[in-house]
């Protein structure tokens, strides 16, 4: 092996690294809805959490990615515990897939049928589908399973590139002097766990070992070794990932550690006890391809599956004993940054924090509203924390939202996402009235201010106007009741018809002398509070009926509906009217 054998084998190993993160991060864009809906009906029952790491991490061909976004599922209290154990020994099991796939490269024979499974007769045909697929179709769904075609075909061929530049090293017996240290159990483990957690992948340190058997040095006792050593290894990840995490998205971490690491231990010592006393003599024998490889890779962790499933009670309590309990974080703590990974996901966390959002401004709305009747310290206090609250919360979702933002998105993800964000800067504003109308009434208290018997009764059918509209933008954004939308616009104009007949009114009491210029200015700035959180409701209806029909033309809605083209606006407008009137 030479200069150029050296460079031509960094860069096969480059080109198998990429195309193993551009075909994953493909996969893992496409199947991103799929995996919200799957983990919203998954259930604590161990045959589904298993299956669910199984497929996932097939699809997405990396246990690594898997355990990471488990990681942060449970950081972000969209699972417990006890269901990412069985999500991780499915993913150990479905991480396999990758070398199966790569001992393809050692396919061998002259039958056509035969000669159709070598990577050499496929692997140009996929990059050709791919290259038509992301380049010349407009279709982004069409472009992801392109770039999973090139991912693949780019992944094959550093493989085949990794396998042509070793292949001169079976010829140096220095080479197989230095794979023969490996036969020692205790440096293969090393060695396998120290190159997975550098390149921070399993499947991709086992297909790199799969290129050095192309060389037929490696024998079946030292590959043994190194096999269990990649599975530790690949646990480097999601301990990185559980930093800043919550107590038990650290558990989770450990748990996947503690099963690989025990795991290995006890079969290697059971691998120990046979080789010494039953001898074994297939272990000396060499390896030729990578099909041994994938078999030794995927029994190693079936049997550690089998081993630990009836002791999951003991790696959650050993994890529970590793990370003590702790003070926990506030709720709008699960946006975990891990769930960037998996953007899907990342959207729906953000929407629920934002249902939170939403229902403390409408409770600070519906408190400053009773405070104008009674004033009251407590509830005074309550209001002005609300408000700080939401603040916090809103700085918090954009933040994050515009990280979401920065993902390779879907379009109904991309669409959710840009929506949200309009939709918590209006549930801010809405809770900045209510700290507005608080004034308002301390305002009252203070000056011990009195409105009229005809102010007060027109003033109360505006605020259950605003009451009504604030609890159906809250209603249509939690539970996406597109009818409770539609009712928020026709509602929004009859407030404003509602504000101007009441200026006008004060105006003729004003000037009959039934009211005062102090008193004028207090009602009015209630009055434009009122009118304006029914604008930010408006807004927020709009955005959750664009959302249904995937276009964020909100303000074409809202002028097609305010100029009375639609039937049902009409009659909405009209049943308002009739129950609001002064």
């Amino acid at each position: 092996m030479d200069f150029f054998d050296l460079l031509a084998l960094i860069g096969g190993l480059a080109l198998f690294l990429f195309g193993m993160q551009l075909m994953g991060n493909a996969l893992e864009k496409k199947a991103g809805g799929g995996l919200k809906a799957v983990l919203e009906k998954m259930t604590e029952r161990p045959v589904t959490g298993f299956l669910l790491g199984l497929i996932v991490t097939c699809v997405i061909q990396s246990s690594s990615a898997t355990t990471v976004m488990v990681v942060g599922f449970v950081n972000s209290g969209i699972m417990k515990l006890r269901q990412a154990i069985y999500i991780i020994m499915g993913s150990n099991i479905g991480t396999t897939i990758t070398a199966w796939i790569l001992s393809l490269t050692g396919v061998s024979g002259e039958a056509w049928y035969i000669q159709i499974f070598k990577p050499q007769s496929f692997v140009p045909i996929l990059a050709l589908i791919g290259v038509i697929f992301f380049a010349f179709l407009k279709s982004n769904r069409r472009k992801d399973t392109g770039l999973i075609l090139l991912g693949f075909a780019t992944l094959m061929t550093g493989m085949e590139a990794m396998s042509d530049a070793v292949a001169g090293l079976r010829e140096v017996p220095q080479f197989a002097n230095i794979l023969t240290l490996f036969t020692n159990p205790i440096l293969g483990v090393l060695a396998g766990a120290v190159l997975t957690a550098i390149i921070q992948s399993s499947s991709a340190s086992v297909g790199i070992l799969q290129a050095l058997s192309s060389t037929g040095a490696i024998s079946f006792g030292a590959a043994v070794p190194i096999i269990m050593g990649q599975n530790i290894g690949t646990c480097a990840t999601a301990l990185l990932s559980c930093m800043g995490a919550n107590k038990n998205a650290k558990r989770t971490a450990f748990v996947h550690l503690y099963f690989n690491v025990l795991g290995t231990l006890v079969l290697l010592a059971l691998f120990s006890l046979a080789k010494a006393f039953l001898g074994l003599g297939f272990l000396d024998s060499l390896m030729i391809d990578g099909f041994w490889i994938a078999v030794v890779h995927t029994a190693f962790n079936v049997l550690c599956t089998v081993l630990w499933i009836p002791f999951i009670g003991f790696l959650e309590k050993l994890a529970c004993i590793t990370v003590r309990d702790t003070e926990e974080k506030e709720h709008y703590e699960i946006l975990d940054e891990r769930l960037l990974a998996t953007p899907a996901i990342a959207v729906d966390r953000c929407r629920a924090v934002a249902g939170t959002m939403a229902s403390l401004s409408a409770d600070s709305i519906k408190d400053a509203f009773l405070l104008l009747d009674t004033f009251d310290e407590k509830r005074y206090e309550q209001i002005l924390a609300y408000e700080e609250k939401v603040d916090r919360y809103e700085d918090r979702l954009g933040s994050y939202l515009v990280k979401v933002s920065a993902q390779e998105l879907t379009d109904r993800d991309s669409l959710e996402a840009a929506i949200l964000l309009h939709i918590i800067s209006d549930f801010e504003r809405i809770s900045d009235h209510a700290v507005n109308i608080l004034q308002s009434a301390e305002e009252i208290r203070d000056k011990k201010l009195q409105f009229s018997g005809e102010a007060k009764a027109e003033l109360s059918v505006m605020i259950r106007a605003v009451d009504r509209i604030v609890g159906l933008a809250r209603d249509a954004f939690l539970h996406a009741d597109l009818e409770a939308a539609s009712m928020v616009e026709p509602l929004e104009q009859v407030v404003d018809s509602l504000k101007d007949t009441i200026k006008s009114k004060h105006i003729e009491r004003l000037q009959k002398g039934g009211c005062t210029i102090e008193l004028g200015f207090v009602l009015t700035d209630l009055l434009t509070n009122l009118e304006r959180i029914s604008d930010h409701c408006s807004n927020i209806a709009g955005c959750i009926l664009e959302m249904a029909h995937k276009d964020l033309a909100i303000h074409q809605y809202l002028r097609s509906v305010k100029g009375g083209k639609r039937e049902q606006f009409n009659r909405l407008f009209a049943k308002f009217q009739e129950e609001y009137h002064l």
